[in-house]
């Protein structure tokens, strides 16, 4: 059986990574789930957030590094391409890796939710399969929208078999391999 026009991917990872190295600076491309997704430019309070997880990373972890907009293969098969906002990862373990990576050493995914019309999907629906399918430990998503953290953990089959949200505000634990405890009460500042 012939699979629908819509399951089969607009082109190959390859093709996908030639396109991307081509494109202006000032856009950044994703491959997820077969379709190329433009990410948007983060504003200053995308950015703002970030320095604090970065902040509160080196004062609790200062054997890991958290890296910015990481080029990540993800998905089955590693077949997606996801430049995730931030990955955790233990300090020289990206040295002479290439622009796309395994996720091979990571971990936690961190991503922030943008004000564009397709973050609900991309970010707490379609990434979080791709980070559990490339076998990330822990994905993070700070969500802008509703105020809120979001721990995915346990990834099994494509998919985490465990996911807890707190208000901006909580006490946030994040498991194993992390084992960082965030206070988020900062974050209250950068929700709008």
């Amino acid at each position: 059986m012939t699979p629908r026009t819509e399951d089969r991917p607009q082109m190959t990872a390859e093709e996908f990574e030639e396109l991307e190295r081509h494109a202006p600076e000032t856009v950044w491309l994703e491959f997820v789930n077969g379709k190329i997704v433009v990410k948007p430019m983060p504003d200053g309070n995308h950015s703002e957030i970030y320095m604090w997880l970065l902040e509160r990373c080196m004062h609790l972890r200062p054997d890991l590094r958290l890296h910015p907009e990481r080029g990540l293969k993800t998905e089955a098969y590693r077949k997606g391409r996801a430049r995730a906002d931030g990955v955790l990862v233990p300090k020289g373990s990206l040295k002479g890796k290439g622009e796309w990576s395994e996720a091979t050493g990571v971990l936690m995914a961190v991503e922030i939710t943008s004000w564009d019309h397709d973050t609900a999907r991309r970010d707490r629906v379609e990434k979080p399969d791709g980070y559990a399918a490339a076998g990330i430990p822990v994905y993070l998503l700070i969500d802008r929208d509703d105020c809120s953290v979001v721990v995915f953990d346990q990834p099994e089959d494509g998919r985490y078999r465990h996911e807890e949200k707190l208000p901006f505000g909580a006490s946030v634990k994040l498991p194993d391999p992390v084992n960082i405890t965030l206070d988020t009460e900062p974050l209250k500042e950068f929700a709008d």
